[in-house]
C-alpha cells in the first residue's frame, strides 16, 4: 500500500499541518517593483588603466556614474546602507566597468579566497549581469571582491535562486572567458575596474544597441544584499527579466580566431640503452572561432585532459547509482546551451568525452562544438565527438548532441534535443547494430511574474528494445515573496535507455509536492527569516508498488549574521523488490520499510574567519537504525589561505548478519598562494 492510501500518511500529514499552521497564519505585506531603471554607456577617448583606482584615472572623467541601490536583505526595499557608484564606458574592442564601493568603515570590509570562481556570498563583493541579446532570459555574470577575485558564469533561463529552480534553469560557473579586473582598498571603501573584451560577450548586430544589465553588491558584515534594478526578495541577480537597461552601446562587428596547439613528450627506459628506451609523443590543438558575435565554433583534435580535476569521493548507502558531474572545460564551458528539461542529467551526456571503462580511459580523436544564438531568440547547441576504442573492451564511438530552443515572451521557451551514440560494433560478438538515440522536447510557460509551468517528453531508440521506451513529466511552480508552491508528475518507462546520459532509476511514476512560507519578522531575537516548509516525493512502479517515499517537514531559520539552523522530521518508505549489497558482504533483503527520522542542519556565520557546520540524521533505516553526522570546520586567513576539514560518519545497525557497521569519509582542502618579491 502507498502513502496516499494508508492511515499512516494521514497521520503524517496531520502532524505536518499542526507544525506549520502557526507560521502559515503569520501574514506579511507583498512588495512589488514596477520601475525598470536605465543607464548609459559612454564612449571613452582612451582605455582606463586597470589598477582599481577609478577616481584617480582621468579616462573616466566624462562618464556619469550610475547609483541608487536598494536592499533585498536584510531590510527589503530600503536604500543601501553604503553608497555604490558604477561607471560604464567602452572603446572599439572592450567594455569597461568601474565600481566605487563607498564604506564608512573600511576596516570592516571582509574579503576572502581570491581563487577564480570562488563563492561571492561569504565576502564583500560586486557582480554585474549582462544580457547582450536583450532576450530577458539569459546572460553572463562578472564579479569580483576587494581582493580582486575573478568570477564569471553563464545564466540560462533565469535560474532564479536556490529555492526556485525551473526544470531548464542553469547557472554554468564553468563558463570562463578572458577578461581583467583589479581592485584597491582605501579610506573611502574599495573600488574595482573591469575590462571585458567584446569578444567575451554575445550581442546583436545593430549599430547602437540596448542591453539588459543589473548590478549587485554584498556588504558582508551586515549580511546586506543590494541591487541597482530593484528585485523582490524571492529573486536574485539571475532574474534577467527584471534587469535594467544599458543604452548607447556601439559594439563592433568582428570575427575572433584563436588557435592553441599542444605537444607532450615522454621517455621511459628499462633494460639496455639500445633496446629499452621508449619514446611517446602526443600532439593536438584547439581552435575557437566567433562565427558571429553570438555564435561560437570550437574544434579540438587529439584532446588533452591531463589537468582535469579528479572526482570527489562519495558514500553510497542506497541501491541507486551516484552521479559524478562532468569536469572538463571543453564540455562544461557552454553546457548551458545544451541543457534540456528532464529527469535525465543531460549535462552528463558529456560522457562523450569521459567514456570511462574499468582501468582505462577512452581517448578522444577529435570533436567540434557550435553554440550560441541565431537571431535574438533562437538558441542552438551542437557537439560532435569521436572516441577511440579499446580492443575487446569498448567500441570506438561517434557521439552527437544537438539542441535547439526558441525563447518566447514572459520567461517562456520551447526546445528540442537529439542525442546519438553510433558505435563501430567492435566489442559485439556478432558485429551487430551498435547505436543508441534519444529524442526529447521540452517547454516552459511563464504565467504572470510568479508562476512557471515546465514539461518534457523523451523517447530512446536502442537495437533489440521496443516498447516502454519513453519518459515525460509536467511541473508547476509559484513563488511570491511570502509563498512558494511546487507540484509535479513524471514517469520513465522500463526500457527508456539514454546511454549518453545519466538516469538514476527507471520504470517508475513519481509525484512530488512542495509548500513553503517565508517570514521576515520585524524584531525577533535577531532572526532575519523563517522558512517553514513541507516537501514530499514518492516513486511507484507501474504495478502500483511504492519503491520510495519521503515526507519532509522542516522549520528553517536564518539570522541577520548569516547563521542558519534547520530542524526537521522525515517520514520515509522504501520498497525493496530485489536484495542489494549496502556494503560488501551485507545484503538488504526484499521487504517494505517504513521509518521516521530526525534531521538537522546548522552553519555559523560564513563570513567569519572561523565558521562551523553540522548536519545530521538520526532514525530508522532499512529495518534498523542510522546515525549520520557530518561536521565541517572552515578557517580563512584573509585572501592568502583557507582550509576546510569535513568528516562524514555513518553508524548503521541493521537486523541482518554483518548489519552493524560504520562508514567514514574525511576531506581536507587547503588553498593558498604566496607573492614572492626580491630586491637587488
Amino acid at each position: 500500500m502507498g502513502y496516499f492510501s494508508s492511515k499512516r500518511f494521514k497521520l503524517e500529514l496531520l502532524v505536518a499541518t499542526l507544525l506549520l499552521f502557526p507560521c502559515l497564519l503569520w501574514a506579511q505585506e507583498l512588495t512589488t517593483q514596477s520601475v525598470t531603471p536605465s543607464t548609459t554607456a559612454f564612449p571613452l577617448d582612451r582605455s582606463p588603466v586597470i589598477d582599481g583606482e577609478v577616481l584617480a584615472d582621468t579616462a573616466w572623467g566624462g562618464v556619469n556614474p550610475t547609483s541608487g541601490f536598494s536592499q533585498v536583505r536584510p531590510d527589503e526595499g530600503q536604500p543601501a546602507t553604503q553608497k555604490t557608484e558604477v561607471f560604464i564606458g567602452y572603446t572599439d574592442d572592450s567594455l569597461y566597468i568601474g565600481v566605487v564601493a563607498y564604506d564608512d568603515d573600511p576596516e570592516g570590509i571582509i574579503f576572502a579566497d581570491s581563487r577564480r570562481d570562488s563563492r561571492l556570498d561569504e565576502t564583500d563583493s560586486f557582480q554585474v549581469i549582462i544580457d547582450g541579446l536583450l532576450d530577458r532570459q539569459n546572460g553572463y555574470i562578472f564579479g569580483t571582491t576587494p581582493s580582486g577575485l575573478e568570477y564569471d558564469a553563464q545564466v540560462v533561463n533565469e535560474a532564479t535562486g536556490p529555492r526556485f529552480r525551473g526544470s531548464n534553469g542553469a547557472v554554468n560557473v564553468n563558463w570562463d572567458t578572458t577578461w581583467e579586473v583589479a581592485t584597491t582598498i582605501s579610506n573611502i571603501g574599495w573600488s574595482a575596474e573591469m575590462e571585458i573584451p567584446f569578444t567575451a560577450l554575445r550581442y546583436g548586430s545593430d549599430d547602437v544597441q540596448t542591453w539588459g544589465i543589473n548590478f549587485q553588491r554584498n556588504i558582508r558584515r551586515n549580511n546586506e544584499e543590494v541591487y541597482w534594478a530593484p528585485l523582490d526578495r524571492q529573486y536574485n541577480l539571475y532574474r534577467v527579466s527584471e534587469a535594467g537597461f544599458l543604452e548607447g552601446i556601439r559594439a563592433p562587428r568582428q570575427r575572433n580566431l584563436q588557435f592553441t596547439p599542444y605537444a607532450l613528450s615522454s621517455s621511459s627506459r628499462g633494460g639496455s640503452i639500445v633496446s629499452g628506451t621508449e619514446n611517446n609523443e602526443e600532439y593536438g590543438f584547439d581552435v575557437k572561432y566567433s562565427v558571429t558575435p553570438s555564435l561560437t565554433l570550437d574544434v579540438t583534435y587529439n584532446t588533452d585532459f591531463a589537468q582535469v580535476e579528479a572526482d570527489d569521493l562519495q558514500v553510497n548507502l542506497d541501491r541507486f547509482s551516484l552521479f559524478f558531474p562532468e569536469k572538463r572545460p571543453f564540455f562544461l564551458k557552454t553546457q548551458g546551451n545544451l541543457l534540456s528539461g528532464s529527469l535525465v542529467k543531460w549535462n552528463s551526456f558529456l560522457v562523450v568525452a569521459s567514456a570511462l571503462v574499468p582501468g582505462a580511459q577512452l581517448p578522444i580523436e577529435a570533436g567540434a562544438r557550435l553554440t550560441g544564438k541565431v537571431g535574438s531568440n533562437t538558441n542552438i547547441g551542437f557537439i560532435g565527438m569521436r572516441t577511440e576504442g579499446l580492443e575487446g573492451v569498448a567500441s570506438g564511438n561517434d557521439f552527437s548532441v544537438a539542441r535547439v530552443s526558441q525563447d518566447l515572451p514572459n520567461r517562456s521557451s520551447i526546445g528540442f534535443m537529439f542525442v546519438e551514440r553510433d558505435g563501430d560494433g567492435s566489442v559485439l560478438n556478432n558485429k551487430g547494430e551498435d547505436y543508441n538515440r534519444t529524442f526529447a522536447v521540452d517547454g516552459r510557460w511563464g504565467i504572470g511574474d510568479e508562476a512557471l509551468v515546465t514539461s518534457w517528453a523523451a523517447r530512446t531508440d536502442t537495437p533489440g528494445v521496443s516498447g516502454r521506451d519513453s519518459a515525460g513529466g509536467l511541473r508547476g511552480a509559484y513563488q511570491s515573496p511570502e509563498w512558494e508552491f511546487r507540484a509535479g508528475y513524471s514517469q520513465v518507462g522500463e526500457n527508456f535507455n539514454p546511454e549518453v546520459g545519466f538516469l538514476q532509476r527507471k520504470g517508475f511514476r513519481k509525484i512530488e509536492g512542495y509548500v513553503a512560507r517565508t517570514i521576515r519578522p520585524d524584531n525577533l531575537f535577531g532572526i532575519l527569516e523563517l522558512h517553514p516548509h513541507i516537501d514530499y516525493r514518492g516513486y511507484w512502479d507501474f504495478d502500483g508498488f511504492q519503491e520510495s517515499g519521503r515526507l519532509h517537514v522542516d522549520s528553517a531559520l536564518e539570522w541577520e549574521s548569516g547563521t542558519q539552523l534547520s530542524t526537521a522530521i522525515n517520514f520515509t518508505q522504501e520498497g525493496v523488490k530485489e536484495p542489494f549489497d549496502i556494503v560488501r558482504g551485507v545484503t538488504v533483503p526484499v521487504d517494505e520499510y517504513e521509518h521516521e527520522e530526525m534531521s538537522f542542519r546548522f552553519s555559523s556565520d560564513p563570513g567569519a574567519p572561523l565558521s562551523l557546520g553540522l548536519r545530521g540524521i538520526v532514525g530508522g533505516f532499512f529495518g534498523g537504525d542510522r546515525v549520520n553526522l557530518e561536521p565541517t570546520l572552515r578557517y580563512r586567513a584573509g585572501e592568502k589561505f583557507s582550509t576546510e576539514l569535513s568528516w562524514s560518519h555513518s553508524d548503521i545497525d541493521l537486523p541482518i548478519p554483518g548489519g552493524d557497521f560504520e562508514v567514514d569519509l574525511a576531506r581536507l582542502r587547503l588553498r593558498g598562494h604566496c607573492n614572492w618579491t626580491s630586491q637587488s
